[in-house]
């Protein structure tokens, strides 16, 4: 039984922002190898092509319009699944490896803080539920 769309939709964000994290540490530890390439995911159009999958059989939250100089909503991709590329750019070192410490770093808090704020969110959305079920409970 699905509870709530956005339920789903943030367990998934969840596994991508935990298979970005292993990428990540990753690349930390390959810091020395030679020739290694540093990777990262990019998961915003899988989310997005997820999202639309939930939204589908007229489910779907229509963005409102009350004046035409309102901004449209975007059209999203097509995409499926989660996409791993290499984060080139960074081949300052002789030994042709990729890996920049300082953007390594800085991308692992990133995620963490999104991780973070997804739980949360996850936490808050079970709370409510449960406050509903108690209140139902006690009628």
């Amino acid at each position: 039984m699905q509870i709530s769309p956005a339920r789903e939709l943030m367990a998934k964000a969840l596994n991508y922002r935990a298979l970005r994290q292993n990428l990540i540490s990753a690349n930390i530890a390959n810091v020395d190898t030679p020739h290694y390439r540093s990777r990262d995911i990019s998961f915003e159009k899988s989310l997005a092509a997820e999202r639309a999958r939930l939204e589908q059989g007229g489910h779907t939250l229509k963005l409102a319009v009350t004046d035409g100089r309102h901004l449209h909503g975007l059209s999203e991709g097509n995409s499926t699944k989660a996409e791993i590329f290499f984060r080139d750019g960074h081949m300052a070192r002789n030994d042709a490896n990729s890996v920049d410490l300082d953007v390594e770093t800085t991308e692992m808090a990133k995620n963490l803080t999104m991780y973070n704020a997804l739980v949360a969110a996850l936490k808050k959305n079970g709370a409510i539920f449960r406050s509903v079920i108690d209140a139902s409970a006690k009628v």
